[in-house]
């Protein structure tokens, strides 16, 4: 699929609009996703309408969410950090934004197209389609091209709409201002910021409240007092040492499936 990172086609317009005016153009895109196929729609005047872009594809393979965390894709276009972060969070829940309707209806769409179950899309501008919720994390490619302010008030607000311990992922490349972004959160944030990926240009940010406050004395004591269950998968046979010269270097978990004009 060929890379898409730029603005809708139209003058005057760009995927933050929340009607855009850009004629139709819908095509099939088809990737692998983890061993699994997964077909979307996409249209013109949606972010990526061509394909998907490689800083998605970054952020994607950086999400690792829990099965059971609540994920919030914010600004969803037509849905693909959603439906693979539901993959992920397959005994969680994923809430997908977008102020632009028809990217809500293209992922609404998608979720169904792909079978998932465990998500929904809501539609307007940043956060206030969940209102208070929290989420344990947090995805987006925020819409630099709606501009700084806009950008910022993102970052502004994403702490209150996380969970303790819970973590904000964002991915953008030199030329819309990651740097500058990773400096304001390094600065501004309630908690530490890390690179979490890199490729093509591009750098996810991830960015972690503080976890939930330690027990007192009294819980502590209590706590101690119940054994604690054994985590799934926190038993595992030691594999054995093969040999046989360095490692194969680790593949992204995105294939590409090609696509349907």
């Amino acid at each position: 699929m060929a890379p898409d990172d730029g603005p809708p086609d139209g003058p005057g317009e760009h995927y933050f609009s929340a009607r855009p005016k850009v004629p139709h153009d819908r095509r099939e895109l088809r990737f692998l996703y983890r061993g699994e196929l997964l077909i979307f729609e996409v249209d013109a005047g949606v972010f990526a309408a061509h394909g998907l872009d490689p800083g998605t594809a970054l952020l994607i393979e950086s999400l690792d969410p829990r099965p059971t965390d609540r994920v919030l894709d914010l600004g969803c276009g037509w849905g693909a950090i959603g439906v693979a972060a539901a993959r992920q969070a397959r005994d969680g829940s994923v809430v997908l934004t977008d102020v632009n309707r028809r990217a809500v209806a293209l992922a609404r769409g998608n979720l169904a197209r792909n079978r998932v179950s465990n998500a929904e899309v809501r539609a307007g501008p940043l956060f206030a389609p969940v209102g208070d919720e929290r989420f344990d994390v947090i995805a987006t490619n925020p819409p630099f091209h709606a501009g700084r302010e806009t950008v910022l008030r993102l970052l502004s607000e994403a702490p209150g709409h996380l969970a303790p311990g819970g973590r904000l992922l964002l991915v953008g490349k030199g030329s819309q201002g990651i740097r500058y972004y990773q400096a304001w959160l390094e600065k501004e944030f309630p908690g530490p910021v890390t690179v979490r990926g890199r490729g093509s240009g591009y750098r996810v940010l991830e960015a972690r409240t503080a976890p939930p406050a330690a027990p007192g004395p009294a819980e502590a004591v209590r706590s101690a007092r119940r054994p604690k269950p054994l985590k799934a998968g926190s038993i595992s046979a030691a594999a054995p040492d093969r040999g046989g010269g360095p490692k194969r270097p680790r593949r992204s978990p995105i294939a590409r499936a090609g696509r349907t004009p």
